[in-house]
């Protein structure tokens, strides 16, 4: 069977739909799963296993798509999170079995809709998106691996003799490209920083994305002289995912990067806004280890919780040297 899974939305989002993708898979090695992505996740879904073709999905005419569509011979979709063009191009595409949340006006081109109410908050994204795949098959395993993507230690071990890095990394992502509801500032990063640069068995790590020279440039300027290695990501998300697979801990806010860390089994401390549509239970990873901090909007209440952070990591600190 041919089956095609769509979350053609931003690199977080996708990476939520790796469970499904991969269990769709392994139910029966058979079937062909083809994943229609947005072209940011182009290189990271084509690296995976478990997914046997990608179309991309460049924002083209709905007629477009829908011929992208039909070219693959997909028997069934299952598609996690719908809009009304993506849901009609399958309609004019003529999948057979067309399966999404029962949600918004979206819903009328599909054939099976499925109550979830996420809005209840009832479970993670992820596990939201692997019930849709019950719809198909009602015998389905949900099971998956940990981590779900595995590397190897090629681009790292280059990555240590770039930078001089010979001791267990802890990493910081101070930055969030706008996907996140919750974050501290760069000084309160720096903050943090500085907790972990005093274990001198561990090399410390702020990584930055391709477009955050300003952030870079900052925070380089508060370190001054420091043995902190500043990255920038200047390749492909599965190298950043590669490299970042050999770090000890990854420390960011909600965002694309903490999703990353978490699938290819990198240990997280992350930060989420404290209300529940925005909540580490909506937005957990699929990662094994993960510690979770709730950021309150209130002044009193975002510092307090600092204070906790800082402790937590003191503490999971000393069991990393």
């Amino acid at each position: 069977m041919n089956i095609m899974v769509v979350r053609n939305d931003k690199l977080g989002d996708f990476i939520t739909a790796l469970p499904t993708l991969y269990v769709l898979k392994h139910h029966n090695p058979s079937n062909r799963i083809i994943a229609l992505v947005a072209p940011l996740n182009r290189t990271l879904a084509e690296s995976c296993e478990f997914i046997d073709e990608v179309i991309v999905d460049g924002g083209e005419e709905i007629l477009e798509l829908a011929f992208k569509i039909k070219q693959a011979r997909i028997d069934a979709s299952i598609t996690l999170f719908s809009n009304t063009r993506v849901a009609l191009a399958q309609w004019i595409a003529r999948i057979p079995i067309r399966i999404a949340p029962a949600t918004k006006i979206a819903q009328i081109f599909y054939n099976r809709r499925i109550t979830q109410r996420r809005s209840r908050v009832e479970m993670a994204e992820f596990e939201y998106n692997l019930q849709l795949s019950k719809a198909l098959f009602p015998d389905i395993s949900l099971d998956f691996p940990q981590p779900l993507l595995p590397f190897s230690d090629d681009i790292f071990k280059a990555f240590c003799t770039e930078y001089e890095v010979s001791k267990p990394v802890v990493a910081f992502h101070p930055g969030f490209g706008g996907s996140s509801d919750a974050n501290w500032t760069l000084s309160e990063y720096i903050d943090l920083v500085r907790i972990a640069q005093t274990y001198e068995q561990l090399d410390v790590v702020m990584t930055f994305g391709p477009d955050e020279e300003r952030l870079y440039n900052e925070a380089k300027e508060l370190l001054g002289e420091s043995r902190v290695v500043l990255y920038r990501s200047v390749g492909s998300v599965v190298d950043f995912a590669a490299l970042i697979s050999s770090f000890k801990l990854f420390i960011s806010t909600s965002t694309g990067t903490y999703h990353l860390a978490s699938a290819v089994g990198c240990e997280t401390f992350t930060f989420f806004a404290d209300t529940r549509f925005a909540s580490a239970l909506r937005w957990k990873s699929i990662g094994a280890v993960q510690h979770h901090f709730m950021i309150p909007l209130n002044p009193q209440g975002r510092g307090e919780m600092f204070e906790k952070v800082k402790q937590a990591l003191k503490n999971r600190l000393l069991t990393l040297v």
